[in-house]
């Protein structure tokens, strides 16, 4: 006889089993683990495991791992983060959710949708992953070119929006309906705990952690006790645990600590929040999917398609090239884990049936799974569309760099750490660099670089350079592809310039040599091969204090940029 203990752990040892086995397929996709932990949800309602939106336990875990989740979301909206927030990102932002918001919306009535749960439906498909798209903007190295600065802005700017909605709602749950002077209550009492957390987070938590941050294990106990303080309190204010979460975590943004934060609370959201799909991805199965096939189709051709498309369009309108327009828009292909958190809590308030649930998390699904093959294969799409592109882009643009065609000896490609270091070394008379980073793009500029803001993934990036007097190119880009492509483009020359490329690892540097590569720089091997030969020309050992030096001046060249 099991006792209701035993089951509990069982059936908890079942999802996490299955979520593992699923985890390892998505992985081998490359895919999200959230697509994982949905299917493992589908697959216990289809074989009817066991009920798991009924159990006490996984109900209490899926709250906590929202929770955490708004915690880790709170925690990294620090001061630096609310600087990325340009004009242009605040613009974008606010635009495309009303646009999407406002299409949406009648798709779901012209679907025959009654006005809340349009209304939600709409909601949802308004907001982007922000954790997918720095994931995959990590793994591409390009969350400092232009697209993906501008990308993680406006995306930052929906998780504003959706952290505010979530406060209505709370204040909706509390009132028992939409009251209008109950939200206005609720939005000032919110902007109230807002400021309130600023203000802790800037002149006490900081002294606080300075004194702890000594013992991780106590760093980590009070940062959780914080946590649970707050949620106590917020809840007593009619508020959910899971803006509780939120507003602790972003009274600790701003202290030097957070990132250890983070590091130590991060498997936490990770295990709880397993809990939170998988019971979405069984609800699934709990609606008839049969009836909603066609407006899951549609709203995720929506997602896929318009969702890019609006980007792209007010991307033209504000003056971007196209290609940093075609690359923003696709990091919007898909809906983000707030629009299954807001589903959710609509599901639980009764705004919505589990119909519409159902319907948002297939389209999560499938968005989610083609947006991420979207942006892995950006630069192959853009190649196939850039004939329709130009329609995009207008005659007088607002992203500017050195005008093309500047005649050099050498060319530099990223500028970087080993960049910097390549560039500080040549003459800047003879020098042009080439980077997507604006930052250090105006970072060369000011130091007296002539250099051109731009992806050398990007075909017109070359057409924009006068290759006639080039001698040298270097690429520092780690990216085979992108290298392969600039010996490409160089086959076609009667007499080409000598390539220096960077390869990653030894398998990438004898592609690169086999397709005729000049010089493949591999960070160990060149510098263990540099530091041999000083010392060997230098057997006193002299020449350290001059490198000592030399490095010195590089590294305050490099914090100056950065501050």
């Amino acid at each position: 006889m099991i006792s209701g203990m035993d089951s509990g752990l069982f059936d908890l040892g079942i999802v996490f089993v299955l979520a593992a086995a699923l985890g390892i397929g998505a992985r081998l996709l490359k895919q999200p683990l959230i697509l994982a932990y949905l299917a493992a949800g589908a697959l216990i309602a289809y074989f009817n495991v066991f009920h798991i939106g009924e159990k006490d336990v996984f109900l209490v875990f899926s709250k906590l791992g929202v929770m955490f989740l708004l915690f880790l979301i709170g925690l990294e909206i620090n001061y630096s983060a609310l600087r990325v927030i340009g004009r242009v990102s605040l613009i974008l932002g606010l635009s495309q959710i009303v646009i999407t918001a406002g299409l949406g919306y009648l798709i779901a009535y012209f679907f025959g949708f009654a006005f809340l749960p349009a209304l939600y439906i709409a909601i949802a498909l308004a907001f982007s992953s922000t954790i997918i798209v720095l994931k995959l903007l990590s793994e591409k190295r390009e969350e400092h070119s232009l697209y993906g600065r501008i990308s993680i802005g406006f995306l930052l700017v929906q998780d504003f929006v959706a952290i505010l909605l979530l406060v209505v709602l709370a204040g909706a749950q509390q009132s028992g309906g939409f009251s209008f002077w109950r939200m206005l209550l609720t939005i000032i009492e919110g902007a109230a705990l807002f400021s309130a957390m600023l203000f802790l987070g800037r002149r006490v938590f900081p002294a606080l952690f300075n004194v702890i941050a000594r013992s991780h294990e106590l760093l980590f106990l009070v940062s959780l006790a914080w946590m649970f303080l707050m949620v106590s309190f917020v809840q007593r204010l009619g508020f959910s645990i899971e803006i509780g979460g939120f507003l602790a975590g972003l009274a600790l943004a701003n202290s030097s600590e957070n990132f250890q934060i983070a590091g130590r609370v991060r498997p936490l959201r990770d295990f709880f929040i397993l809990v939170f799909f998988v019971i979405l991805g069984s609800s699934l199965l709990a609606a008839n999917i049969s009836g909603i096939i066609l407006p899951v189709v549609v709203f995720s051709l929506f997602v896929l398609v318009g969702n890019p498309l609006i980007v792209l369009i007010i991307m033209a309108i504000l003056g971007y090239r196209k290609r940093t327009s075609f690359f923003t828009g696709l990091t919007v292909a898909q809906i983000s884990e707030f629009s299954l958190i807001l589903i959710a809590l609509g599901l639980q308030m009764g705004h919505i049936d589990e119909r519409v649930s159902a319907l948002v998390t297939a389209v999560a699904v499938i968005t989610i799974t083609l947006s991420t093959y979207l942006m892995l294969y950006a630069d192959k799409f853009f190649l196939y569309l850039l004939p329709f592109l130009s329609f995009f882009e207008r005659k007088r643009l607002t992203e500017k760099d050195a005008p093309g065609g500047i005649s050099k000896s050498v060319v530099l490609v990223g500028c970087h750490r080993i960049g910097q270091s390549i560039a500080f070394s040549l003459p800047k008379e003879e020098l042009l660099v080439v980077d997507f980073d604006p930052d250090i793009a105006h970072e060369m500029k000011k130091h007296g670089f002539d250099y051109l803001m731009g992806d050398i993934s990007d075909p017109e990036t070359f057409d924009r350079i006068d290759m006639t007097d080039v001698c040298l190119f270097i690429s520092t880009s780690p990216n085979l592809e992108d290298n392969l492509a600039i010996l490409s483009f160089f086959r076609s020359f009667s007499s080409r310039p000598r390539t220096v490329l960077r390869a990653e690892s030894e398998e990438d540097a004898e592609v690169l040599y086999k397709e005729g590569a000049d010089y493949v720089i591999l960070p160990h091997f060149t510098a263990g091969q540099y530091f041999g030969k000083t010392i060997l020309v230098d057997p006193e050992m002299k020449i350290l204090d001059q490198l000592r030096e030399r490095d010195l001046a590089l590294l305050r060249r490099v914090r100056a940029g950065t501050s």
